[in-house]
């Protein structure tokens, strides 16, 4: 990841420290929202939001101005993996950039079943925000 704002890659939000270290707590905060979704750990996941926060899924926008009202969302979508026998969820990352106080970031998923079936295979993109102590995600976009 790179902020192509600033020649020397400072001004990415994380406390005036350069790029890399922005890199580093987007990956971290991706390891923990990954994490969520392998433990199905709702609170895990809403954690790694800022609110108010829109999610497009289906060419429909979600805005979820109160944690509880996403929480209700994620707990959800854990149960409907439930379901499809989804038990592993993994991404790699297609693309990011950092500017300033907000990065993109755009990564394809693969989520499993118990035997290593794939059962979805997905593209997502974020819109993250640094709010002083944290990147957290603002809006995610969903490509069916």
């Amino acid at each position: 990841m790179a902020d192509d704002r600033t020649p020397d890659g400072s001004g990415n939000g994380v406390n005036g420290a350069g790029a890399e270290a922005g890199e580093e707590a987007i990956a971290a905060l991706f390891e923990e929202y990954l994490a969520g979704f392998n433990d199905a750990d709702s609170d895990a996941i809403v954690d790694c939001f800022a609110l108010p926060a829109t999610i497009w899924q289906m060419d429909k926008g979600y805005v979820f101005d109160d944690e509880e009202d996403l929480l209700e969302n994620i707990d959800a979508l854990l149960e409907a993996l439930e379901k499809e026998d989804i038990s592993f969820s993994e991404f790699e990352v297609v693309s990011s950039h950092i500017s300033g106080t907000t990065a993109l970031v755009t990564l394809d998923w693969r989520q499993e079943s118990a035997d290593g079936e794939s059962v979805f295979e997905f593209t997502c993109h974020y819109h993250l925000i640094f709010d002083g102590e944290d990147w957290r995600i603002a809006m995610i976009v969903n490509e069916q």
